[in-house]
């Protein structure tokens, strides 16, 4: 028996539920309106109820200390850690990672916390998750995992579009004319993670069915198994 456990953050759109069924241990990130803060785990009726009024979210990387914290309470028993990062070129909660496992290499000279940078955000750090899950009882040690994370990751596509240009304003990823046109037109971009982990416009599409079109034609330039494959 594997004497490690997987981790990761909510960042990967899995919910804790199913997370639990697999024996990943989840860490929370956090998001702001205004003076009020959400747990995304507990109080996701609240987050959409903001949202719905018009409130603005804002989101928090996990900081080292959380990290220590929850890190150290696997130490202690006796577990050795792979975390599954929700991507350094979106947030700094991956380098908040390293920093907690540094310090706590001293404490625990003879445990082990690998960490792998996705690269990943949404579904695609989801589904990195399941596709490590799936291989954990043919390792035993932790660096093993780590290094099949490692060699799957890259083979990961990240293509998608979204229906509202609102956050991508808000996010400076877009400028407000553009969203303004965009949204009186109709303009649907198609958007892609890169290899450094980045969120990137590939291009714009007219009308939500084209934006759809496109994706699926990615799907079947890229897709190893087109058939019936998850990569």
């Amino acid at each position: 028996m594997s004497n490690y456990l997987i981790m990761s953050d909510s960042g990967c759109d899995i919910c804790p539920e199913l997370l639990a069924e697999w024996g990943v241990k989840q860490i929370q990130m956090s998001f702001m309106f205004e003076n009020a803060q959400f747990d995304d785990k507990n109080n996701l009726k609240g987050f959409y109820d903001c949202m719905r009024q018009g409130g603005i979210a804002k989101t928090a990387a996990i900081n080292p200390d959380t990290f220590y914290n929850e890190f150290k309470s696997v130490l202690t028993d006796g577990l050795d850690i792979l975390y599954l990062a929700f991507s350094s070129g979106l947030s700094t909660t991956c380098n908040s990672a390293k920093i907690a496992a540094e310090e706590l290499a001293e404490e625990f000279p003879d445990r082990k916390i690998a960490i792998v940078d996705s690269l990943c955000a949404s579904a695609g750090q989801g589904m990195l998750i399941y596709l490590v899950n799936q291989k954990r009882n043919e390792y035993d040690s932790v660096d093993q995992l780590a290094a099949y994370a490692e060699s799957i990751k890259m083979n990961i596509c990240h293509w998608f579009t979204v229906d509202d240009l609102v956050y991508l304003k808000r996010g400076g990823r877009v400028s407000p004319t553009v969203a303004f046109v965009g949204g009186v037109l109709g303009i649907k971009p198609v958007l892609h993670v890169d290899n450094e982990g980045h969120l990137i416009s590939v291009s714009k599409v007219r009308g939500r069915a084209a934006s759809i079109a496109a994706l699926a034609k990615k799907y079947g330039e890229l897709a190893q198994d087109t058939a019936g494959g998850t990569v």
